[in-house]
Formats: structure tokens, sequence, C-alpha cells
């Protein structure tokens, strides 16, 4: 089959698509045809070796995908073969098939397109679980969401304003604070043209954020690190801008608020049963039509290399989706 390859942590430019062995079945385990694949920032961290886990090279990138399962193995009884799933493959979700464990595939409903299904895991999960287990937001609280257009930036608008937030949104163009209006967003900030610390204390009457997902980091996470309410959350999602702050811990001292890190990835690991029941719900409101995957471009395999480098730029609104 064919596969994106990390041969060697490096450059996005160094990956190489190329044949290598199907993979083989084996107990608890199920094989997926892949249809699509999720693209995320972290893919393109994790093969430049930047990233929080550094697996052996080599090895195929990619963790959230949708497709049609062609093997189960011993042991597994909710899925069987020929059925639509999305599944977190954890890696080796680039490929033309790819194995995983039974507790990370779930069915597909059959009104969710398959590429949408595939973004569907990483982003509107990532910010779900921020929202409700680590921020565990209440109806009324003021939520600003930074990089609010982005994947998971756009998931967290739209499942904050499902979960009764008022949702202000932070972009760096007017194009990007249309498209975070249009899925839920109540109030815009466009911090190329405002102070953001300033634009959030007038969008909150002084009070403060209640909750902030942060997933841009640099200066943009200092502004917010100094707009929080008392007994506010800032969650710490990710560094899209490139920059790791370094946090005065004397602001959440005296402000009375909380720094809460994101890390959906070992959720899952540590709350399998958590993440399922998250799963679940997110599948529901999708399907009600609560919530909903934006898919900017979808690419072939062979062109995975300039999917992960437009997400890396901040270039793609929504979610960058791989076809093999």
């Amino acid at each position: 089959m064919k596969a994106i390859v990390c041969e060697a942590f490096g450059p996005i430019d160094d990956l190489k698509c190329k044949e290598i062995d199907d993979p083989v079945i084996k107990p608890g385990h199920v094989v997926v045809n892949v249809e699509a694949a999720g693209v995320n920032f972290p893919d393109g961290l994790l093969v430049q070796g930047l990233y929080q886990m550094k697996p052996p090279c080599p090895f195929v990138p990619g963790n959230e995908v949708a497709g049609v399962v062609v093997e189960v193995g011993e042991g597994v009884k909710h899925i069987s073969v020929g059925q639509r799933v999305i599944a977190l493959s954890n890696l080796g979700g680039f490929a033309e098939k790819v194995l995983v464990p039974a507790t990370h595939v779930m069915p597909l409903p059959d009104p969710i397109d398959v590429k949408e299904g595939a973004a569907l895991v990483t982003a509107h999960a990532t910010a779900h679980h921020a929202l409700k287990q680590r921020a565990k937001i209440q109806p009324g609280e003021t939520l600003v969401v930074t990089g609010a257009a982005g994947g998971t930036g756009l998931a967290a608008v739209q499942i904050g304003k499902e979960m009764g937030a008022t949702v202000i949104a932070v972009c760096s163009t007017k194009e990007k604070l249309a498209l975070a209006k249009e899925h839920g967003a109540d109030i815009l900030i466009n911090y190329k043209e405002k102070n953001l610390k300033d634009a959030i204390k007038e969008a909150t009457d002084g009070k403060g954020a209640d909750v902030v997902y942060e997933c841009v980091g640099g200066d943009t996470f200092h502004a917010c690190s100094r707009s929080m309410a008392w007994e506010g959350r800032l969650l710490v999602v990710g560094f899209a801008g490139g920059e790791i702050p370094q946090f005065p811990v004397n602001l959440s001292l005296v402000k009375g608020y909380s720094v809460v890190g994101v890390f959906w990835g070992s959720f899952t690991q540590h709350d399998p049963k958590g993440f399922a029941a998250n799963m679940q719900e997110l599948l529901t409101w999708y399907v009600q039509g609560k919530v909903k995957v934006v898919v900017d471009e979808a690419l072939p395999l062979e062109r995975a290399t300039e999917a992960m480098a437009k997400v890396m730029n901040r270039e793609v609104k929504g979610k960058m989706v791989i076809t093999p």
C-alpha cells in the first residue's frame, strides 16, 4: 500500500510517499481502508521532532481517519467488516490502510460525509474535552477563542455556543472573523487592528474572560493571561504561532484564575470511557446539525506535504483533509 513515511525527523518536505507493507491484523484491532484522513497542526510538529511524543523512525504520521473496515481481529464485537467508521489511529493514518485498536473505532453515521468524519475526531474532540472536562464551562459564561477560524478554534466556537457561552472570536483577518461569526461567534476581535487585552476588557464590560481557549501562544497568550476574570480558566491548547510563552505565575495568584493544560491525546488514554462518551455526544450534535466540520480543502495522499505545510503556515480555514 501507499503511505507517507517519516524516515527521520526533519522538514516536512523530507517526507516520502512510498509503498510499504499492508498492516497485519491482530487481536483487539481492526484494519480500516482509509478514505480520508484529517491533517492537524501536531502532525507537522511530530515529523519535525518537535512534539511531546517522538515515535521511533520510520513511521507513518496521521492520527484521525474515516473509511471502511476490511478486517476484524479476534475479540472485536462492536465493529464488523464493511462498516463505515471513524478512528483514532495515533499514528499510521496517512496511508491507504491503517491498523487501529477497536476501542478507538466508532461507527460513522450515514448522514456524515467521510471527509467531515475524518476531520471531526481531533479538532472537535479536543475542543469538547477542553470546554467540558477541563474548563467545566457554564451557560452564560464568556469564552474567548483564539485562532477561531482554524480547525480546533472553529470547533471551540461551535461547541462553546452549544454549551451556552457567549463566544468572543479572535482572528487576524475579516474573512476569518466572518467564518467564526457564521458558526456562532457573538463578538469579533481582529487582533491586527485592536489591542487584544483592551478589546477583551471592553467586550466583557471590564470583568475579563471566564474561559479562554488559547491555541496560538506568543503575544496572544500574554494578552489573554492579562484579560482573565476572577476564577477564570485559561486553557493551554497549543502554540500555532510558533512561540511557547513563559507565564508569570503571579498573574494567576493575583487574579485568582487557573491555567489549565489540555492534552486530548492523553485524555483518550487515561479515560477511554470518558472519550467514548464525549464522541457519542459529539456525533449526536453533528447529526442534529449543532456542530459542523468545515473542510477547507481535500488533497490526494501524494500531496500530503503540501497539505501539512498549509496547516503549519495557518493558511487553512477549518480543516485540511488527505484522501488516499
